[in-house]
Parts: structure tokens; sequence; C-alpha cells
């Protein structure tokens, strides 16, 4: 078996990376949702920038994934979209971050 060496062995990790969480609109969203307790829909539309269309398709992505928890609600007659972050979504950060990081370290 050939032995890997040299840049190609310290970027293994990265082929292991989560994907779900890679995506940059998803990344995007799940680092707003790191730093507080829970988002509503139009505080993450300000903060990530993306359409209401594509938070709303990346946000589902995640939820199926586990990863966030969406409560919809009425405040009187208005609807409002809550987003919070798992306990799964945190690890899932954190992984991804320890492999980035990990991966930069052995670089240089």
């Amino acid at each position: 078996m050939a032995k890997t060496t040299g840049i190609a062995s310290d970027l293994l990790d990265l082929a292991e990376v989560d994907r779900l969480v890679h995506e940059p609109a998803r990344l995007m969203i799940l680092m707003v949702l790191y730093g507080v307790e829970g988002a509503d829909f139009t505080f993450l539309l300000n903060a990530t920038e993306l359409t209401w269309g594509n938070l709303s398709s990346h946000v589902t992505k995640l939820e199926d994934a586990g990863y966030v928890k969406v409560e919809k609600s009425f405040v009187g007659k208005k609807p409002r979209t809550m987003v919070q972050l798992t306990d799964t979504g945190r690890r899932a950060i954190d992984s991804y971050r320890q492999t980035m990081q990990g991966a930069m370290k052995r670089l240089g």
C-alpha cells in the first residue's frame, strides 16, 4: 500500500468534512445561530443576506439533519418563525471547526 506524504496527507481530514455544514449559506446560518439562543427568520434574513426562498430551503435541510429546531407561532396576528441551534448542530459546527483548524495548522 502506498504511503501518502506531504500536503496531500495533511489534507485527508478535509475529505471527511460535513458537507451539510460546509456549504457557504448553511455555514452562515449555523454560525449566526451558534452565537445566539435563537433567531427569528427576519433576523436570519438580515444577518445572512440570503433571499427568503434560499434561507427557507437551507433551514429546512438543516432541520431535516437535526442541526436546527424550527418553531412557528403567531405574535398577535403575524406569523413568527424561530430557529434554534440544536446540540447536534453545535457538535457539527465544533467538529467542522476542529477539522478546518487542524488542516490549516498542518499546512503551516
